[in-house]
């Protein structure tokens, strides 16, 4: 039998967290180095008191548990080392190592057992979890109720911080089971008691976060909390920070102190203990110390006796006490004139106070914000009001913090201490115009220019204003709107059989004689003027003045081959991103003079339009006389050309009544003229106001029935 075990990749558990090492067992005891620390356990062989063997996470575990009480637990052990140690423990410890497993049946409902520093749940007679009472740092009461807290493990990722146990009333009389348990784990657990006097201790006083009153003991150690309902102990060392803060209104006083971890009531952390104090309300102290043990302790920070406000008297113990500074605000300097400003966090409304070296919110929920935390801020607009802004700050772990609700007179100097404190501004074009109201910068959070839409609205003004021009000409025309049909009339005349003026020729048959064609070209020419008076409505006039451009497109037009030539290659849709940027980045003198050049070309535009709009008035007048005068000349025309064909077609015609004799015999001739003619006639209707709408005069419907 050898004298010496040992084992490599062992993992001890301690306080939670697994740590790695090399476990050795000799005949003088069991021997663990840390891996990682170096640190050395050592178990006397006259110490062991039980070993167990049992089955864990990571393979096999032993649990050692010495006289004193304490327990060692080892894992990651094969299950072929168990007949080795089991006669290792039997020759040399003189122990049974012992098989027990734990249940894992998931039930919630069992047996607690105390076995000196180990607190045991157990479902019959095989253990669920244990816990080391050493790790319980709190144990509070409540209606058959237990709460344990534990000490924080730093080298763990993740750390059980807390655990409640039910225990069901009996009947026994006298002995009450919930203080029994408590009594229990105090005994053994590590912690924080009240042993001796206070040094000092301050009745009665108001607190925001926990709310309520409390009487506050200042012990040399710890800060005690003691309400009506819950009672706290706070560790000096979990404070980080302390802050003085007047109120808006200039009577009364926060004294926040910042703790980590926060204090615990249920599922509520409270990371903040927040004191409200009135400046008008005075306290004389004295410390349950001697004169001597002052001055030792403090070295001349307090004094037996104080007295003052009772503000600066709490401040003062818990500076000199907890040996931080106090964080007071700085030389900001809001628009009342307070060092703060009023905002809503969420739901609740608070005060937002800029430090020196952050940012710190009370009261509901209070948050701090340190300025080497923060990845940009940005002053968006109010959601509800524009009389209001919001202030938005986004962390460098990508979390945000909105305050909303804030003064529009705040900004101007809000956005000065952001500036000199040198932090990211997201929409920082605002810079420029601090003074300007707010309606003015609420859209300053845009990216980039955007050249497209400058130009659009350009184009919409100017379009309006000739839409305002024209209207007083357009007379009925602006009721016209979308005809069906109307694009393939040519193609529908030539299967309607009341049609005439298009297809008719001098083999017609009787029967289309006899179906008024007369009222049926009519139905034609009303439809057709409607659609040159459409076409003519969006044509576009080759010789009109053309619109002005915008002021942006201007210095594009301008300025286009330079950016080519600094950026070769660069596409179009690059470059108008690349001018946008630059038109964004010019200064305001610069944008002015091109602002000036787009006002002189819209100036002379609307003086072009104006001349054109005389011009094309004297020409219209001039075109219609002389279409009216062409006119008359081919209806002359046409007349000779009917009598013509009268006489050389009269044989062959079919009769008809006399009063349609002259529409019956009709030319090739004729015909011909009819038809070149025909696109120059639908012209002039369309040009003509009101011809749709009239009856057709009796050389027209002689011309134009077949």
């Amino acid at each position: 039998m050898a004298d010496t075990l040992e084992f490599n990749e062992i993992y001890q558990e301690v306080k939670g967290s697994m740590n790695d090492g090399r476990l050795r067992l000799s005949r003088q005891g069991v021997i663990f180095k840390n891996s990682k620390t170096g640190k050395v356990d050592n178990i006397q062989a006259s110490e062991l008191a039980e070993g167990v063997w049992r089955r864990v996470a990571l393979g096999h575990g032993l649990k050692l548990l010495t006289k004193s009480g304490h327990v060692y637990k080892y894992d990651g052990f094969r299950e072929s080392e168990f007949d080795k140690l089991s006669e290792f423990f039997r020759a040399h410890y003189r122990l049974e190592l012992a098989e027990k497993d734990l249940c894992v049946k998931g039930w919630n409902w069992g047996t607690v057992r105390f076995g000196g520093q180990l607190l045991s749940f157990d479902i019959g007679e095989q253990p669920v979890f244990e816990i080391p009472l050493s790790n319980v740092s709190q144990c509070t009461t409540g209606k058959n109720e237990v709460t344990l807290e534990f000490h924080q493990n730093d080298d763990a990722e993740v750390s059980l911080m807390e655990v409640r146990f039910y225990v069901p009333p009996t009947q026994e009389d006298g002995v009450d089971p919930v203080e029994a348990f408590a009594q229990n784990v105090l005994s053994k657990a590590d912690v924080i008691q009240a042993t001796g006097d206070a040094i000092c201790i301050f009745r009665e006083l108001q607190c925001l976060t926990p709310r309520g009153r409390y009487d506050i003991r200042i012990y040399p150690t710890f800060l005690h909390l003691h309400g009506k309902t819950f009672d706290y102990k706070i560790p000096y060392t979990t404070v980080l920070r302390l802050f003085l803060l007047p109120h808006k209104d200039q009577r009364q006083m926060f004294f926040v102190i910042s703790l980590d971890p926060p204090i615990k009531q249920g599922q509520t952390r409270y990371h903040f203990l927040i004191l409200l104090f009135s400046k008008d309300e005075d306290i004389s102290l004295t410390l349950n110390m001697n004169e001597e043990e002052v001055e030792k302790r403090f070295e001349g920070r307090l004094t037996k006796n104080m007295s003052g406000s009772l503000y600066e008297m709490v401040s003062r113990v818990m500076k000199a006490l907890v040996n931080r500074k106090i964080t007071v605000p700085g030389n900001f300097q809001g628009h009342s004139g307070a060092q703060c400003i009023t905002c809503s966090y969420k739901a609740s409304s608070g005060l937002l106070y800029p430090l020196e070296r952050g940012f710190i919110y009370v009261h509901k929920p209070p948050v701090h914000i340190r300025f080497d935390e923060i990845s940009f801020v940005n002053f968006a607009r109010g959601t509800t009001t524009t009389r209001s802004f919001d202030f938005e700050i986004e962390t460098k772990q990508g979390t945000q913090y909105t305050f909303s609700s804030i003064e529009r007179e705040e900004y101007g100097k809000l956005f000065d201490f952001v500036n000199a404190k040198k932090l990211n501004i997201k929409n920082r074009g605002l810079k420029e115009g601090m003074k300007q109201s707010y309606d003015e910068y609420a859209d300053s959070d845009e990216d980039q220019h955007d050249a497209y839409l400058e130009r659009m609205k350009e184009e919409g003004k100017i379009r309006e204003e000739n839409a305002n021009d024209s209207s007083d000409n357009s007379g009925e025309e602006t009721d016209e709107s979308f005809n069906p049909g109307e694009e393939d009339d040519d193609v529908a005349e030539e299967f309607d059989s009341n049609a005439s003026a298009s297809s008719s020729s001098g083999d017609g048959d009787s029967d289309r004689d006899e179906k008024k064609p007369a009222k049926k070209a009519k139905v034609v020419k009303d439809r057709k003027p409607r659609k040159k008076q459409v076409e003519n409505k969006k044509g576009k006039d080759p010789n009109a003045p053309k619109r002005p451009m915008s002021a942006y497109m201007l210095w594009l037009n301008a300025n286009r081959e330079r950016i080519k030539s600094d950026h070769p290659g660069i596409s179009i849709t690059d470059l108008s991103k690349k001018a946008g940027e630059l038109w964004k980045a010019m200064s305001k003198e610069k944008k002015e003079e091109w602002d000036r050049k787009a006002e002189d070309a819209r100036r002379d535009y609307e003086k072009a339009m104006k001349e054109y709009g005389m011009g094309s008035k004297s020409e219209s007048s001039r075109v219609e006389k002389s279409k009216k005068k062409k006119k008359k000349q081919e209806k002359q025309v046409k007349g000779k050309a009917e009598k013509k064909g009268s006489t050389s077609k009269s044989s062959s015609s079919t009769k008809s009544p006399a009063k349609n004799t002259n529409e019956s015999f009709k030319s090739k001739e004729f015909v011909s003229s009819d038809e070149s003619s025909s696109a120059e006639s639908k012209k002039e209707d369309s040009e003509e106001e009101g011809v749709a709408s009239l009856p057709p005069s009796s050389e027209d419907s002689a011309s134009g029935s077949d």
